[in-house]
């Protein structure tokens, strides 16, 4: 299974690629999917693409309800 995360949009390159951030962990991604992207920007990064742009308040929800998805993961439980 995979997930595309949203990230910050810290930096863009003049090669149509840039830095994202999620909580200080930066990577680099490949902005030609989306249209006009501006640092500050959030966006959905999946396998080193940024994929759709979204609000901060977007973000954020997305982001609670991973953390909400950790929180309930038993460490006993197997994982497949």
């Amino acid at each position: 299974m995979c997930l595309a995360i949203p990230m910050k949009l810290v930096a863009i390159r003049d090669d149509g690629t840039g830095v994202v951030d999620l909580d200080g962990s930066r990577h680099d991604a490949d902005l030609s999917l989306i249209s006009d992207p501006k640092l500050g920007n959030y966006v959905i990064v999946h396998a080193g693409f940024a994929i759709e742009k979204l609000n901060e308040k977007e973000a954020g929800e997305q982001l609670a309800l991973f953390t909400e998805f950790a929180k309930t993961g038993d460490s006993d439980e197997v994982r497949r």
